[in-house]
């Protein structure tokens, strides 16, 4: 019997890898699909998303299943309540590639306003992040997550950086506003992105350590302020 529940726990974590690694790769195409002003790979992230959608529906009924018929206790029980948690945030990820997609979509309709060099950064850093949250989540690696939440800083930082350049553009030239406020939605959306790798990774911590990190800034930067 226990065989067999670890086996049902090993299949959740399986397919929200699989859920983790669909989303990743929708987040790089629809910032591809934005760099290369291309309809058909928005077009495609629309779709894709759509497939993460049921996706969702799945695990979450898997989980509620397992809650209902074993019970679990202590990290069985952490590691599937953070299984809802985690589903939950990969599928908005994937909602915020839509954004971007849609964001695309509106932008062919113009000339570049500029050659994107902040934004595919800030594309990579979140993919980056998602992609090691979800790998610490495997390992149970506590120490990795806390280190990946100290990384969202970085992609805040470009966030305002994209921001301010942006508005200066529209401030200069008020021609260009609509497209300077399409490329601030995007940096936005990957801002979030990075996020929800943020939660992704503090609900590592909850499965490996039972402590909730989410609202406690000495417990995020591992140890108390004077410590390194």
């Amino acid at each position: 019997m226990e065989r067999h529940f670890d086996q049902e726990l090993q299949a959740l974590k399986d397919d929200l890898l699989g859920m983790g690694g669909r989303v990743e790769a929708i987040i790089v195409k629809s910032v591809e699909g934005l760099k290369r002003r291309d309809l058909r790979l928005a077009e495609e992230v629309i779709a894709d998303d759509m497939a993460i959608d049921r996706l969702e529906i799945e695990i979450d009924e898997r989980c509620v299943s397992l809650l209902a018929r074993r019970q679990p206790m202590a990290v069985d029980l952490r590691f599937i309540t953070s299984a809802l948690k985690i589903v939950n945030d990969l599928e908005r990820v994937g909602d915020h590639a839509v954004n971007i997609a849609g964001s695309t979509k509106r932008l062919v309709e113009w000339p570049p306003l500029k050659p994107l060099v902040d934004i595919p950064r800030m594309a990579e850093l979140a993919a980056g992040m998602l992609r090691e949250s979800l790998d610490a989540f495997v390992r149970g690696d506590a120490a990795t997550a806390r280190r990946l939440v100290r990384r969202d800083d970085e992609v805040d930082n470009l966030n305002r950086q994209v921001f301010r350049e942006l508005v200066s553009y529209m401030i200069e030239d008020t021609t260009t506003i609509t497209r300077a406020m399409e490329l601030i939605l995007v940096a936005r959306n990957l801002e979030r992105v990075a996020d929800l790798a943020t939660n992704v990774a503090e609900e590592v911590v909850f499965i490996a350590e039972a402590r909730i990190i989410k609202h406690h800034a000495e417990e995020r930067i591992g140890g108390d302020f004077g410590r390194s």
